[in-house]
């Protein structure tokens, strides 16, 4: 290891006991924030969302662990009427009006050719790029599974910075893969509606959620 590589280890390591000693957990209003009171929204207010807002989601977003830092999700954010429209035919019939009310819809995807990126996302281990080119089949199980993965941290960034979310499948992938992914290497994952959530499309109270004994056991 050469000394720049020390120096940004340490460093590493500092900022990690730093926040350590700041932070030794969230507090309930975090927790409230993030999972126990966070909902799928459908209906939305008439509030914008901006540019920088999304930075900031996508900012927190790469951050969570993927294997091997291979970062294979891609997010195209649709807002302009246009983008939209481009959509509304892939979308199954209860998913139209809901996302066409959406300030923004994020088109969350993932690259099945991630691994050329890898020496420099994952440098310490080059020839793992030599794995997944070898092996599409293998090389996009992985990028689907890693991209599932990023798109969970996305809607808890989207929480994060105060904004709600509106996860949902209901449409033709491969419809969509054509219609703003042809002639790349991406594939379509999940939709998420994004903005200010209106209440009045919260229909009750949140549905029943295993207890620890009903889906969790420690051997």
């Amino acid at each position: 290891m050469s000394e720049s590589e020390e120096q940004a280890l340490a460093a590493a390591r500092a900022r990690i006991a730093d926040y350590r000693n700041r932070i030794e957990r969230l507090d309930d209003n975090s927790l409230d924030l993030m999972f126990r009171e966070g909902r799928n929204h459908n209906w939305w207010l008439d509030k914008p969302v901006s540019d920088d807002q999304l930075r900031e989601v996508w900012d927190l977003t790469k951050m969570g662990s993927t294997s091997g830092n291979c970062l294979p999700a891609r997010i195209l954010f649709l807002r302009t009427p246009e983008a939209k429209e481009r959509l509304k035919p892939t979308l199954g019939p209860r998913n139209v009006e809901k996302t066409m009310l959406a300030p923004v819809t994020a088109l969350i995807a993932y690259d099945v050719n991630f691994f050329e990126h890898l020496p420099k996302l994952y440098p310490i281990r080059p020839e793992m790029k030599d794995r997944f080119e070898a092996d599409a089949a293998v090389a996009e199980d992985f990028a689907y599974n890693n991209g599932s993965l990023q798109g969970a941290y996305f809607i808890m960034a989207l929480r994060a910075v105060g904004l709600d979310a509106g996860a949902m499948g209901g449409f033709d992938r491969a419809a969509a893969d054509e219609e703003f992914f042809k002639g790349t290497t991406y594939k379509s994952n999940f939709l998420c509606n994004i903005g200010y959530g209106d209440l009045e499309g919260i229909m009750g109270p949140r549905l029943y959620r295993f207890d620890f004994d009903e889906a969790c056991q420690i051997i």
